[in-house]
């Protein structure tokens, strides 16, 4: 790797990176700094004037990035660190049952620009690599990472966790699930003994809901089923968007979210007890059966959480 995206692509790659929540800080307002530096061709959607493409040089062999929501894209690097840090303070207001003071910082949409642009300035140094398939894992982890620290930044505990749950009458069989997060508060510290504790929620944090929404509803359904109670289940996603041919160019935008597979998994399996996005279609805001069952991350971590731990 060389070229000034160099310590970026391999801070990408590098497993132990990404522990605190101000790798995410530094890491995002370092690739701002390279594209206010490099000057990187800016391509605009022809079916979606929101999204945008970059296309690296030759040094990077002209790759393009994933489109990004200029809506949610903060561009100076100054302002996503100044966002970044009144992010934090927000969610420690709220953390410390200060509600009322986060009413307005929530109504503002910050959190969700802050949180889309750390995440896809991750992805637009991935789509510089020329490893696509390593690349495009390294980001979905990244993701999941980012979710966890900010639970645990509520004070919450939050881990990922592997369980292996026995099948009723199934003489001995068991499923093996491993979850994204798991978390709750007052500090529960889980022993293995039992596999999921009363006032644990489970997280599913993916980048995109395509193809993966049924397994959060089923997984919901089963592990319920076989715990014997309700287990409260949320679904987090950074986007439901994807490149696609629009008008004569490869640089148009599809949305992959499935509406009706959405909506039919929630009166055939039951509700999930949460959905969040980061970037949420314009359909799921403006739809009545949707927005009643989706909303945007902000609403999670400032102030779900408590609701869904009590």
């Amino acid at each position: 790797m060389n070229g000034p995206l160099a310590p970026l692509q391999e801070g990408l790659i590098d497993l132990s990176g990404f522990t605190v929540l101000n790798h995410y800080r530094l890491f995002g307002a370092a690739f701002l700094e390279y594209v206010d530096a490099e000057q990187p061709t800016l391509i605009h959607a022809p079916n979606d004037s929101r999204y945008r493409f970059y296309q690296f040089g030759a040094q990077y062999q002209r790759a393009i990035t994933r489109p990004l929501n200029f809506d949610l894209w903060i561009r100076r690097p100054d302002e996503f660190k100044a966002a970044f840090n009144r992010m934090l303070d927000a969610i420690n207001t709220a953390a410390n049952n200060q509600l009322s003071p986060v009413d307005s910082y929530k109504r503002s949409g910050e959190m969700r620009r802050v949180l889309y642009t750390a995440q896809q300035a991750v992805g637009c140094v991935a789509d510089s690599l020329r490893n696509a398939n390593r690349a495009r894992k390294r980001v979905g982890q990244v993701f999941e990472r980012l979710i966890l620290l900010l639970v645990q930044e509520t004070g919450l505990t939050c881990e990922p966790r592997t369980v292996v749950l026995p099948v009723p009458g199934g003489d001995g069989f068991t499923m093996k699930y491993e979850l994204d997060l798991v978390f709750s508060k007052n500090g529960v510290v889980w022993t293995g003994e039992t596999p999921l504790l009363p006032g644990e929620v489970i997280g599913s944090v993916k980048t995109t809901s395509k193809d993966r929404i049924d397994k959060v509803f089923l997984d919901k359904k089963m592990i319920s089923a076989l715990v014997g109670r309700d287990v409260p289940v949320v679904g987090v996603f950074l986007h439901d968007v994807q490149r696609a041919k629009r008008s004569g160019s490869i640089f148009g935008i599809a949305s992959t979210f499935k509406r009706n597979h959405f909506l039919g998994y929630s009166v055939a399996l039951g509700s999930l007890d949460g959905v969040y996005f980061v970037d949420p279609r314009p359909e799921m805001e403006s739809d009545g059966a949707l927005s009643a069952r989706i909303a945007g991350i902000e609403t999670l971590i400032l102030r779900d959480l408590w609701t869904l731990t009590a």
